[in-house]
């Protein structure tokens, strides 16, 4: 039988009490390890990581936190070949798409270490300045933020192993509050190395770091009114989050990032020969096939205007018949697998139903194979589907297909008194009723900086790509820790990183009244 990956609880490594949930090579087949829960005394687990981590963090300052957020970064370091390789046989992924997920966590960790760096030798922080409550100057109010005094529960998604543990951790322990990390099943195996990899480096205090490998059942049961609890992952599971006793009735807060129907949308007036349309291209590729498509922010519908429908759809497929699929051992092989066998047959399920709605404009789903037996390997081609009537066609803002499949749609082109304009697009990217990101793509200044911003109420970002920055832009699908990660409506409400805005959540607000005297030792 493979290895068994234990959980780490209350200081001590704990193996549940049941067979366990096997993880698997999603391109060979072969079983990697087990990981099982069962039994475990998550109170015990909870209480240590509060009592012991808690006090021990919140004791330190935000530097010296921050100097424990770059030591883990030396320790991820030195560990990233092994980490590659976990990524390669767990998560099917080729190395460009590894290091989006491994690289991209050990920088925002190093992001986050200097931001620390900058608050210097305090254990709380200043929310403003202090008001006046009357007319006598003297007593007034100042808020404050100080830890909050629980843990941060931090329940990630399959997609992202490494980046969806860091992105989390860094923020909370920086702001001096324990982790407890559940990651999916599926991929456990990279969150546990990296975990195993910094306990036994002895970085942080005991009760910082814990994680659950397994079922999650009776985790929220634990929670207490002053913990956080930080998910990635299904709407359908974040509403299970949301109703339980510990977040309706004791009042846990909880931010959620779950589905995402996010879109790219090029501007009217962009001829075929502009530089615009390339981009979109480029870009529409990239987000398709980066990670086989399974990223929130990836883009799943492509608005376009009508009068550069065949020219959109001739210059993405065009790329798509350059993207080679299978064993990402292969050093042909450009798109990697799906996590599992049952992630493929969810795609293939979302697919059929936007086709029934839409045409095939290249179909991936019949592709062969590089190096990888098609009965075994969790692997599928990118698909582009497209409509003229996105309008009629409502399951395509409707249906997440969490794999390399995008929509292209055509928008009406609104003929004003001296311009044409996309109110027709933003309508159209409304109706994902909320969106991570969204991204433009146009050469004018203006109209781009006017679309920004109707796009943003509905977004949590929104990427704007034009020539001048072709070379320098971050990409569409790319989470910088310097930029906000969330948005509203479907895609959870939630709000994560944006520089130390991401502290706010792990920290409490309060108001403290008294003389300026007392304000001034604040």
């Amino acid at each position: 039988m493979s290895e068994s990956l234990p959980s780490y609880l209350a200081g001590r490594w704990q193996h549940g009490n049941g067979k366990g949930t096997a993880l698997f090579d999603p391109v060979l087949g072969d079983e990697l390890a087990r990981v099982d829960a069962t039994g475990l005394d998550l109170a015990e687990g909870f209480a240590f990581a509060r009592e012991q981590g808690g006090a021990a963090l919140r004791a330190l300052t935000y530097r010296e936190r921050a100097s424990l957020l770059g030591a883990i970064v030396q320790v991820l370091q030195q560990h990233r070949d092994a980490y590659y390789e976990i990524a390669t046989a767990n998560s099917g992924t080729v190395k460009r798409d590894s290091a989006v997920d491994i690289d991209g966590a050990i920088f925002t960790l190093g992001s986050y270490a200097k931001l620390g760096e900058t608050l210097g030798d305090r254990r709380y922080l200043l929310d403003g300045e202090a008001a006046r409550l009357g007319k006598d100057p003297l007593f007034q109010s100042q808020h404050v933020l100080v830890p909050t005094r629980g843990v941060a529960l931090c329940i990630n998604a399959f997609n992202f192993p490494s980046w969806g543990l860091w992105e989390k951790a860094a923020p909370a322990l920086l702001s001096g509050v324990p982790v407890i990390v559940k990651p999916a099943t599926s991929t456990a195996w990279l969150t546990h190395r990296m975990v195993r990899d910094v306990l036994e480096a002895g970085i942080l205090p005991p009760g910082a770091l814990s994680i659950v490998c397994g079922s999650a059942d009776g985790l929220l049961d634990a929670l207490e009114p002053f913990d956080v609890v930080s998910f990635t992952g299904s709407a359908q599971t974040a509403a299970q989050i949301r109703t339980h006793p510990a977040i309706a009735q004791r009042s846990v807060r909880v931010n959620i990032e779950a589905d995402s129907v996010n879109s790219a949308l090029l501007l009217p007036r962009e001829a075929g020969g502009n530089d615009a349309l390339p981009l979109l291209a480029s870009e529409v590729v990239r987000e398709m096939t980066v990670k086989s498509g399974q990223k929130c922010t990836a883009i799943r519908r492509v608005l376009v205007p009508e009068s550069l429908y065949d020219a959109a759809a001739e210059a993405i497929v065009a790329k798509l018949r350059e993207v080679t699929v299978g064993n990402p051992r292969n050093p042909d092989v450009r798109m990697g697998a799906l996590v599992s066998r049952a992630q493929l047959a969810t795609v293939r399920e979302g697919l059929a139903q936007l086709q029934a709605q839409t045409q095939t404009l290249h179909d991936g789903a019949s592709q062969a194979l590089i190096d990888a037996d098609p009965a075994v390997a969790c692997c599928i081609g990118p698909t582009l589907l497209g409509t003229r009537d996105p309008d009629g066609n409502a399951l395509v803002h409707q249906i997440e297909v969490f794999g390399p499949v995008a929509t292209l749609m055509s928008y009406r082109e609104r003929q004003g008194e001296d311009s044409i304009d996309a109110g027709h697009a933003f309508e159209l990217a409304r109706r994902g009723e909320g969106s991570l990101v969204a991204s433009l793509y146009g050469s004018d200044p203006a109209a781009l900086a006017t679309a920004a911003l109707q796009l943003a109420d509905s977004h949590g970002r929104v990427h704007v790509i034009s020539p001048d920055v072709a070379q320098l832009h971050t990409g569409h699908g790319n989470v910088m820790p310097q930029s906000l990660h969330g948005g509203p409506g479907r895609a959870g409400g939630g709000e994560e990183l944006g520089g130390l805005r991401a502290l706010n959540f792990y920290h409490r607000r309060s108001a403290v009244q008294a003389s300026t005297a007392v304000l001034d030792r604040l």
